[in-house]
């Protein structure tokens, strides 16, 4: 198979994604006739808003009123009012976060990328070997994009600082996952894409990854701590949003410990006591 073949592979995948999203959900009049950039924008964009709502509502229901006082004391509830402003912030981002994966699948599908279609291309061992790489250099570039949006003052000031005002338990919900300036949340999630120009990965783990993030970052602003090790649970990204100098890392903490910004909320329990 020639590369302009082994090219169509992506432009096909991408338009199946399109007609599953699209074709399900608008008629066809609507989302038909624009070029392939945009109805891949539109399929991304509708599939973010709703994973966004679907995982926010579900995780705050089962934890804010199903499991009411059994994860969280009463007063470390966020108000409806605070989850509002969080879902209102999100929502005038969600077009621009959207973007990027549209982006990066365009970048692909014109073979700029390390991308591959298919595992049996590489092999499962290939495929799983790349994965590991990719993922370190994802929580690499996470971590430092995410520090130095803290450590240089006019990136945190007009950037970082919107998503800063929750430094609460009782103002940090799921909903404030994606609550950032926009191009605070494209850059924190451009790791991703440079990656590509690094380490082949699949074209659709590529995509899961992504959406994964806004299952992720609900789950890491729900203020519960899960003790797993090593992974960067809730725990760990309160404190981050209680002393701003700490736990950057994305899903494990092993970056901010070589790094020297680890806080261990056991450890912080501790000290309480």
């Amino acid at each position: 198979m020639d590369s302009e073949q082994y090219l169509k592979l992506f432009v096909e995948e991408s338009s199946f994604y399109n007609h599953i999203v699209l074709g399900t959900l608008l008629p066809g009049r609507v989302w038909e006739p624009l070029p392939h950039f945009f109805q891949t924008w539109l399929r991304n964009y509708i599939g973010g808003v709703l994973l966004y709502f679907l995982s926010g509502f579900l995780w705050c229901f089962y934890i804010y009123y199903y499991k009411r006082n059994v994860y969280l004391p009463k007063d470390a509830i966020p108000s409806n009012k605070a989850m509002l402003l969080q879902i209102y912030v999100a929502m005038k981002a969600m077009p621009w976060y959207t973007a990027l994966p549209s982006i990066s699948e365009h970048m692909i599908e014109n073979g700029w990328t390390k991308c591959f279609s298919r595992i049996s291309d590489v092999g499962w061992f290939g495929y799983l070997t790349y994965l590991v790489i990719y993922l370190v250099l994802v929580e690499f570039g996470i971590y430092w994009m995410h520090r130095e949006l803290h450590d240089i003052k006019p990136l945190y000031k007009y950037l970082h600082a919107t998503h800063h005002i929750y430094n609460k338990q009782n103002t940090l919900s799921p909903f404030a996952g994606l609550a950032f300036h926009p191009l605070d949340g494209i850059l924190q999630a451009v790791p991703h894409v440079i990656a590509l120009f690094l380490v082949p990965v699949q074209l659709t783990t590529h995509l899961a990854l992504l959406f994964i993030e806004a299952i992720w970052t609900a789950n890491i602003h729900d203020c519960i701590h899960g003790n797993l090790w090593p992974i960067m649970g809730a725990g760990f990204h309160t404190i981050h949003h209680t002393t701003y100098r700490h736990n950057y890392g994305h899903y494990t903490i092993w970056m901010d410990w070589m790094f020297g910004t680890l806080r261990d909320p056991i450890d912080d329990e501790s000290k309480k006591i």
